[in-house]
């Protein structure tokens, strides 16, 4: 993938969070969403932040003081950035979003390579710039959804962003798969997105390990299949099997299926 496509993907993502915010009232910023103690607002705020951090921004010296939620370092550090914006209007959250993302959108579109290529720090371990931004666009387009699912407004659930989202996501299907799973050796567990964002996964255990295959195959142990917010809600965390079973459809192995829809969260 370009640099420039991946600049694109933030570009569309981050402008149509923009849109959804200026139809907003107070009250619909303050609904809670599916991340513990996290409004509409208290999400954009968590975006606000990281951007801000990649513009070089210092960030306010805050500490949140409630954090039973919390249940790690990254999250603590997140809360502290949500919460010193808690005071503010959401309309004043979205104008700093607004002003925020003008600049990210200009550094970007104007750096150079080494920009791009130097080694940074990602969540998913050692990488470059680049690969962080690839990152970016699953967590905006991810926090877009949770705002917009709170509220019953979907939009903007098809196209490269939420492509892009789905795709990074079921990288880490194998793992869910073969170690959490423990799906026996030469057999095969397919799921199926549908809805928005259409895939076909499935993923044969070879040598003791899920490796993932885009042709259907003959036979499966269980066939698992979800349309693609309900795979985003679980892959992300945002819900358990158990609240979102009435659509999920399974057939073959139920209690092999189960085991794997238990063991669904791919996200820190």
């Amino acid at each position: 993938m370009s640099h420039e496509e991946t600049i694109n993907k933030l570009a569309a993502t981050w402008q149509s969070i923009s849109n959804l915010g200026q139809t907003l009232t107070e009250e619909q910023w303050k609904t809670f969403t599916q991340l513990p103690r996290w409004t509409v607002q208290d999400n954009l705020s968590h975006l606000v932040a990281f951007e801000a951090n990649f513009q070089g921004i210092p960030p306010p010296q805050h500490v949140a003081t409630e954090k039973s939620h919390i249940k790690n370092e990254l999250g603590s550090s997140n809360e502290d950035d949500v919460d010193v914006r808690r005071s503010l209007s959401g309309a004043q959250v979205l104008a700093e979003w607004n002003e925020l993302t003008a600049l990210r959108l200009e550094a970007l579109r104007t750096a150079n390579a080494d920009y791009f290529a130097q080694e940074v720090m990602t969540p998913a371990g050692p990488g470059t710039m680049a690969d962080f931004l690839h990152l970016r666009v699953l967590d905006c387009w991810t926090h877009e959804q949770d705002m917009r699912r709170a509220l019953v407004l979907p939009g903007h659930q098809s196209g490269p962003s939420a492509e892009h989202t789905i795709d990074r996501l079921t990288r880490t299907l194998p793992i869910v798969i073969g170690k959490r799973a423990q799906t026996p050796e030469g057999q095969c567990v397919i799921i199926r997105i549908t809805g928005h964002v259409t895939r076909l996964i499935a993923l044969p255990v070879i040598d003791g390990r899920a490796q993932i295959r885009n042709e259907e195959p003959a036979s499966s142990l269980c066939d698992i299949s979800m349309n693609s917010d309900v795979f985003l809600q679980l892959a992300t965390g945002r819900a358990e099997y158990e609240e979102l079973s009435s659509d999920i459809t399974v057939s073959g192995d139920a209690s092999h299926a189960t085991r794997v829809l238990t063991q669904f969260s791919m996200m820190i």
